[in-house]
């Protein structure tokens, strides 16, 4: 095989379906997004289909003629064959279906679409639905075009199933993609072909579909008892960092929190132009460093639809944004459609109740905007704060702010520490601020900014017989 053979990527149909309650701006919105959770997938979007109906059909989610646009672009039938004929409600009839329906084709470089001729240059070997596929939706659109069909929801567990590089993102993303196959296990034809039965056989009389979905739940229990491992090694050492300052930066998925990350901590975290590129928690301290410490964590991105099983996998990493004492909302100010995904964020935090802490809207790469721009943003979001992660300058006006935000609520006074008690001095310097510190003596006295309950746990230390 050559290597230009080695480097052609798979070619992907997307297909959307616009509904009623759904703007034709969120619509479209969608299916860029779609485009590039493909991209990040491997596979180059050839064209887009896309149809505007009352609801969607039973059978095939699009109508009769779109599916055969789809065909014609896969080089499948247009047909749904089966034992068992599709036939469509009268709810799935709708004036739009085929009367007008649009196609826009994705051109770049390659040049993909149609020839002089009227003919498909390059035929597409997947189809992407921008919603959740049923297993017969799946199965009937398939059987039309031809090729493999994925859903939204499917190519959003399968980014997390490559990305995922720690034990505990493998099992939770091997769960939830477990949780969505076992449901749409393709019926073959030796599908229903029974067990033997005899001694030592196990499911007697079980179709092998019917053992492959056993085997799928025995392997979700196994999973399932390793992450309670996990997640009790993991809450130990979060119950150890109780008395710590934390903050957690949360977002859309791309939106540049890793960048932030990065910046804020000086720590070689890895930043992609991709999506879903951070899927494990990632904790590190504010630098330079202050005092008291403040840790910062990076959590995996949002996105919309994001799978339920997902979100409940992923429940034990979102539990630092859960647990922080400062929520940063980051998003990116360039993309139109942050306001729709800042929403999305917050849903997805109000879910898993993780919402609660006080929190600080950070509009990134405004690097990309005219000042213009910028000056309505901060109008309209009073109290954000307006940032290039790639500014040094806006990084340092950051981390004052997050120590500002930390200091405001602290008291400050002066504590005398008897040498025979100097054993307390690094407790000080690990949970409070010290400002000045000078020798006597009889002991050091030390001026400190720190929380009301800190400066009562060192002055219990501090009483004779203590």
């Amino acid at each position: 095989m050559s290597d230009e053979q080695k480097n052609v990527r798979p070619k992907a149909v997307l297909v959307g379906l616009q509904l009623p309650n759904v703007s034709e701006v969120d619509h479209r919105a969608s299916l860029e997004e779609l485009g590039r959770l493909v991209h990040t997938l491997g596979f180059d979007v050839i064209a887009t289909v896309s149809q505007k109906r009352a609801s969607p059909v039973t059978a095939t989610v699009v109508g009769g003629g779109k599916l055969k646009e789809l065909a014609r672009l896969t080089g499948g039938t247009g047909v749904v064959e089966s034992r068992v004929p599709v036939k469509n409600r009268k709810s799935d009839k709708s004036e739009e279906e085929d009367d007008e329906p649009y196609l826009t084709y994705h051109t770049g470089e390659e040049e993909d679409g149609e020839d002089e001729t009227g003919h498909i240059k390059e035929k597409a070997t997947k189809v992407v639905f921008d919603s959740e596929l049923t297993p017969n939706q799946l199965r009937n659109i398939e059987t039309a075009t031809g090729v493999e069909v994925l859903d939204r929801t499917g190519v959003i567990v399968e980014i997390f199933h490559r990305h995922a590089k720690t034990k505990e993102a493998r099992i939770q993303v091997e769960i939830a993609r477990l949780k969505y196959l076992a449901p749409r296990l393709r019926f073959s034809r030796q599908g229903g072909d029974r067990q033997g039965g005899g001694i030592g056989a196990k499911g007697v009389g079980e179709t092998s579909l019917e053992l492959d979905k056993r085997r799928i739940r025995d392997r979700i229990a196994e999973l399932s008892r390793e992450l309670i491992e996990v997640h009790t090694s993991q809450n130990e050492r979060r119950q150890r960092r109780d008395d710590q300052l934390k903050i957690a930066l949360v977002g859309y998925t791309n939106a540049g929190k890793s960048s932030l990350m990065r910046a804020l901590t000086g720590s070689e975290v890895l930043v992609e132009d991709k999506l879903f590129a951070t899927l494990d928690t990632t904790i590190r301290v504010l630098h330079p460093e202050s005092q008291p410490r403040i840790l910062v964590s990076d959590t995996v991105g949002f996105i919309k639809k994001l799978p339920h099983d997902l979100v409940a996998s992923f429940r034990s990493t979102l539990d630092e944004a859960a647990d922080a004492s400062l929520l940063l909302f980051v998003v990116d100010a360039s993309d139109p459609t942050f306001r729709a995904q800042y929403n999305v964020t917050k849903e997805v935090l109000t879910e898993i109740d993780a919402a609660h802490s006080p929190s600080l809207l950070i509009l990134n790469k405004v690097d990309r905007l005219t000042k213009e721009e910028i000056r309505l943003l901060k109008a309209e979001f009073p109290g954000s704060v307006a940032l290039s992660a790639r500014s040094k300058d806006d990084v340092k006006m950051l981390r004052d702010l997050i120590i500002g935000h930390f200091e405001k609520d602290m008291q400050e006074l002066v504590l005398s520490i008897p040498y025979e008690k100097s054993n307390l001095l690094g407790d000080i310097r690990k949970s409070m601020r010290v400002i000045d510190e000078s020798h006597g003596e009889e002991g050091t006295a030390v001026t400190v900014r720190g929380y009301q309950d800190q400066i009562n746990r060192i002055l219990k230390k501090l009483k004779p017989n203590e």
